[in-house]
């Protein structure tokens, strides 16, 4: 199994969708109206530092993340690298996808200068809990969010 990580482009939306939208919690958030995402993608690109990725199979696209590189004093002034909506296509899911792609966001948040990679999971979310367990993540912090 042969899985390329790149920079996506706009034509990879409609598929990164399918995989957001593609779960109990992405039904019930995510929109079938593709130009809300085409233009948060356009203003990401604008972002020093914030950048889309797939991972592509066969030249289809199966897995996805997002990273931000994050300046910040704590820590010794450490960079973090913020990582966002982790999906790998629900048919693929249990192949090891996960295992690379989380190599692949390390391997960049290391060479982007960051000394610590972080995320969120909902809690709902067990089976991916217990899968970063297995690939070193500990977690460390309760997160809060409010809907502006």
């Amino acid at each position: 199994m042969r899985v390329v990580f790149r920079e996506a482009t706009e034509a990879d939306i409609p598929a990164i969708v399918a995989m957001l939208s593609d779960d109990i919690l992405g039904q019930g958030r995510e929109t079938k109206d593709l130009n809300v995402y085409l233009a948060a993608f356009a203003e990401m690109q604008r972002e020093r530092g914030n950048v889309l990725y797939v991972g592509e199979m066969d030249g289809e696209v199966i897995a996805t993340y997002q990273m931000t590189l994050i300046s910040g004093l704590s820590l010794t002034a450490t960079t973090r690298a913020q990582v966002e909506s982790v999906r790998v296509a629900t048919a693929l899911r249990g192949r090891g996808i996960g295992t690379l792609l989380m190599q692949d966001a390390e391997a960049r948040a290391r060479a982007g200068g960051a000394g610590l990679m972080q995320f969120n999971s909902n809690k709902t979310r067990k089976d991916a809990h217990k899968f970063y367990a297995r690939e070193g993540y500990v977690g460390t912090h309760e997160g809060f969010k409010k809907t502006l």
